[in-house]
C-alpha cells in the first residue's frame, strides 16, 4: 500500500486535493469532528484538564476556541488528548484499507507529530496567500487569533514543502488539481 500525506497551509485546499486523488482518505479533521460530537471519553478528559472551559456535550467548538484563545498551553492539552485518538483511528483506517493500492492521509499535524514513515509519499499542496485569506474568511468559524494559534504549533511551511516529494500549485480549479494528481500518479504507480 501507497501512503500520500497531504501537507500545506491552513486552507490552502488539502482536503479538496485529498478527495480528488479517488482513494480512500483519512481526513484527520473530519475524525476530531466525530470525537468531539461522539466521544463521550474526550469529552470527560477534556473537561477535566479544562474545567473552566468545557461544559457541554457534544462538545462545542466554541468552548474549545474560548480554551485555545485564552492560554496558548491548553492547545497543546488538546493535541496531546485528540491526537492519541486520531492515529488509533487512523490504524483501524489503514488496516481497513491494507489490500488498497493507494490511501490519502489528510492530517495537518502529519509532520509534527511524527505520523508520516520513510517511504510515505508527502506532497504539498500549495496556493496564493490572497486564495487562502478569501477561501478562509468563508469560513462560519474563521478567527484570524485561533488561526495564529494553530499555525504556531506546526512546522514552517518552506520546511514541509522541502520534506515534499511532489508539490501540486491549487489555484482551486477542478481541472488543474486533476491534472497534477494524474502526473503525481504516473511517477508512482
Amino acid at each position: 500500500m501507497i501512503k500520500i500525506g497531504i501537507l500545506g497551509d491552513i486552507g490552502s485546499g488539502k482536503s479538496y486535493v485529498a478527495k480528488n486523488f479517488g482513494c480512500p482518505v483519512f481526513n484527520a479533521d473530519l475524525e476530531v469532528s466525530k470525537l468531539y460530537k461522539k466521544d463521550k471519553k474526550i469529552f470527560n478528559k477534556l473537561k477535566k484538564i479544562l474545567p473552566g472551559y468545557i461544559f457541554s456535550f457534544p462538545i462545542n467548538k466554541k468552548e474549545i476556541a474560548n480554551a485555545i484563545l485564552a492560554n496558548k498551553s491548553n492547545l497543546k492539552k488538546i493535541v496531546k488528548i485528540v491526537h492519541f485518538e486520531i492515529k488509533k483511528k487512523m490504524n483501524i483506517f489503514l488496516n481497513k484499507n491494507r489490500n488498497k493500492k493507494i490511501v490519502i492521509l489528510d492530517i495537518p499535524l502529519l509532520l509534527e507529530k511524527r505520523i508520516n514513515k520513510k517511504n510515505d509519499i508527502l506532497i504539498f499542496v500549495q496556493s496564493k496567500r490572497q486564495d487562502i485569506l478569501k477561501r478562509l474568511k468563508k469560513r462560519k468559524n474563521y478567527n484570524i487569533a485561533l488561526l495564529n494559534k494553530f499555525k504556531n504549533i506546526q512546522l514552517p511551511l518552506d520546511y514541509k514543502k522541502k520534506k515534499s516529494q511532489f508539490v501540486i500549485k491549487n489555484n482551486f480549479t477542478k481541472k488543474s488539481v486533476k491534472r497534477n494528481i494524474i502526473n503525481i500518479l504516473k511517477k508512482i504507480l
